[in-house]
């Protein structure tokens, strides 16, 4: 295997980095050797990958990382770069790489504060590795300052530093800082694609897959904690049964509360096992002795990382939240294919009795005005609208239809 062939649906995009790596690894070499650098190289200092959500920009963007360092024998030997076994391969793809760093966002942006030493980072040299790579994985979170301490970086290179910015879509980024960045367009990989690989690499029952695969519609990471989490598909169903609670103004404000309640438990959850990791880590690398006192002046690095795991805290509630009303889309979307009469597969036909009966109580302009509800909602979150403010809101627009 290779670092490409996790890449679900992306070939021409494997090929164009692939090529790329080709290009990257003669050019360290040469500069080793003393010997001139390549004329022509499809290598550049700066890519921005864009994509809709499940496509895969993060692990397209990590992948490219792992053949940037790859330190394989087989490379020198004229094989592509990218072997995903040697030790440069590895650690890019783990996230242990000393020269590979990734800047996500805490909470709902990534600060300057954030960025600073990543910044500063990127002016030197590899310390081990061929390239220092920056993986920024949400580079549409970047607020004005951290968006601006990015862009000096992306002007004014280090010779042998690579940008990888991930972001949906074009227009999410600065355009000072795209116009400096090659762009890559990342597709929905299809549902059979990411059945496929569901089977392959995460040795599921193929049936399995594909319901997952089908109900995330081509959403790589979605798919794969549907088909493997219990937790995640009763969340999925109780979303699922919502349209068919809020026949009057007490059902609507229930399934509001539990809507909301459902996500906080989620992202408690997934909080907790981050949390606890990190902090059990920092505290190993800031030398706690036994008993978990730890040592004179670390006081103010503790709360740093409490005050980064609360901000993280909040923006998993409102991923968790978001997950939730993109199924609810997906569900009132099945309702106008039937309505439609159209020919298209069903994202939900687990609820096909559902679907069917709010396909017959209602009309397609009914249904649209209620993908539109969910649509405000979700633009409602993104502005920080009280969540259950903004959850109660949409359940009465989806009654009133």
């Amino acid at each position: 295997m290779t670092v490409w062939d996790d890449l679900v649906g992306q070939e021409k995009v494997s090929e164009q980095l692939g090529a790329a790596a080709r290009d990257a690894d003669a050019f360290v070499t040469a500069a080793a050797t003393g010997a001139p650098p390549p004329e022509a190289s499809k290598m550049t200092h700066a890519w921005l990958f864009t994509g809709p959500p499940g496509a895969g920009r993060t692990q397209t963007a990590r992948a490219f990382a792992a053949a940037l360092q790859c330190v394989s024998p087989d490379r020198a030997l004229g094989g592509a770069p990218g072997c995903g076994f040697c030790d440069g391969c590895h650690t890019a793809l783990v996230g242990t790489h000393a020269d590979v760093t990734t800047v996500a966002a805490v909470g709902t942006q990534i600060l300057a504060d954030d960025m600073r030493d990543t910044v500063r980072k990127s002016f030197t040299s590899p310390a081990n590795g061929r390239w220092q790579v920056i993986l920024v994985e949400d580079a549409e979170r970047l607020n004005e300052k951290s968006a601006n301490a990015v862009l000096k970086a992306v002007e004014e290179p280090a010779p042998r530093t690579v940008w990888l910015l991930c972001a949906p879509s074009l227009e999410d980024v600065l355009p000072t800082i795209r116009s400096r960045c090659r762009h890559l367009n990342l597709r929905t990989p299809s549902v059979e694609a990411v059945a496929d690989m569901l089977v392959r690499r995460d040795g599921l029952d193929p049936e399995v897959a594909f319901a997952a695969a089908r109900a995330t519609q081509g959403h790589v990471d979605r798919a794969r904690r549907l088909a493997t989490d219990e937790g995640a598909r009763a969340r999925r169903a109780a979303v699922l049964k919502l349209p068919l609670r809020i026949d009057d103004i007490g059902g609507c404000l229930k399934a509001a509360q539990e809507l909301v309640d459902a996500a906080t438990e989620d992202s408690r959850q997934l909080a907790e096992e981050m949390d606890g990791k990190e902090t059990e880590e920092l505290k190993a690398a800031l030398g706690a002795v036994q008993g978990g006192r730890m040592p004179r002046g670390t006081a103010g690095v503790m709360k740093d990382l409490e005050d980064k795991q609360k901000r993280r805290r909040t923006r998993t509630q409102r991923d968790s939240l978001d997950q939730a009303l993109t199924d609810l889309t997906g569900f009132y979307r099945d309702v106008l294919a039937l309505q439609l009469g159209s020919r298209i597969a069903l994202a939900n036909a687990d609820a096909e009795d559902a679907l069917e009966r709010l396909a017959r109580g209602s009309t397609p302009e009914s249904t649209l005005r209620r993908i539109e509800a969910i649509a405000a909602c979700r633009e409602a979150l993104d502005r920080n609208v009280a969540p259950l403010l903004a959850v109660e809101a949409m359940t009465m627009a989806l009654r009133a239809g």
